[in-house]
């Protein structure tokens, strides 16, 4: 099987990784999960985290035919589109996308001027679909359970689990907000398992499990299998849905949710400014 290279890059205040996958042959990629600055105090963005990304691909040489979110995250601000100004590609996401556009979109009462059906980016992919990265395989799995919208992206050797899966000491996310499912997230992680053992995981995010002194983003399915602490083989789909609804209703909500689902809903862009020329983001009273 065909070995991409990946840089990671960390992003501090949201503890969230974004990836850089290259076919070395080609110096072809595809970028995964990239982070937009947001100040929530100043309601300002900034692209110092994404300028980051975009020096390193320059410097390389690359060619980005992908800028792909795995999912509406709800704990940062996508760059998708700054990132596919700078360096070109395509924004891809799954085509449940759809699915979340509704139910939030009801949510912020965006009102007609917003699209739900996946117009603002530029591809939406399906559940096994292929495609590939320079001369690299790779496919698309729809793996729900965090949202609707979850995919999982195999390139190559590695595939990017987005928020479904955790580092083995840390678990698994949660499934509390809406559209969320704790038994989809099981049966989605079940269907992660069977990819052959070595297949390289990397994670969206990391907060270091206790005991652990740094951060990590790269396991394996074999190693997930033995020991996630949530999830390993042996739980049960019953077990592992008590766990996780116990363990949610302990979780207050992420900082950024509420600008960043605006924002992700929407590709990463800013919602349509008004009269005066500003865009603003809403804040829904007693609703999460």
């Amino acid at each position: 099987m065909s070995r991409p290279e990946v840089q990671s890059f960390f992003h501090a205040r949201s503890s969230t990784f974004s990836h850089v996958v290259i076919d070395p042959q080609t110096g072809r990629a595809a970028i995964i999960d990239g982070v937009l600055d947001y100040d929530p105090a100043a309601g300002r963005t900034s692209h110092a985290s994404a300028d980051a990304i975009v020096a390193w691909v320059r410097e390389h040489g690359l060619t980005v035919e992908w800028v792909i979110d795995t999912h509406v995250h709800a704990d940062h601000l996508t760059a998708a589109p700054y990132l596919r100004e700078q360096l070109g590609g395509r924004i891809g996401i799954g085509e449940h996308v759809r699915t979340v556009q509704r139910t939030f979109g009801e949510l912020f009462n965006a009102g007609p001027e917003f699209a739900r059906d996946g117009r603002q980016f530029d591809h939406l992919f399906s559940d096994g679909e292929r495609y590939r990265v320079g001369n690299i395989e790779a496919f698309a799995m729809h793996t729900p359970g965090h949202t609707p919208a979850c995919m999982t992206h195999v390139i190559g050797d590695a595939a990017f689990v987005g928020d479904t899966l955790f580092m083995p000491d840390y678990g698994t996310a949660r499934c509390d907000f809406p559209g969320g499912d704790a038994a989809a997230l099981y049966r989605s992680i079940q269907r992660i398992f069977t990819l052959p053992e070595a297949t390289r995981l990397f994670m969206c995010h990391d907060y270091k499990a206790p005991g652990r002194d740094h951060y990590a983003c790269q396991t394996t399915v074999g190693e997930e299998r033995r020991h996630n602490v949530h999830v390993h083989e042996g739980v049960s789909e019953a077990e592992f849905v008590a766990m996780r609804r116990a363990r949610d209703a302990t979780l207050s909500m992420p900082e950024l949710i509420l600008p960043s689902v605006q924002i992700n809903m929407r590709a990463g862009h800013k919602p349509p400014p008004e009269s005066n020329g500003v865009s603003y983001l809403k804040i829904p009273l007693d609703v999460l």
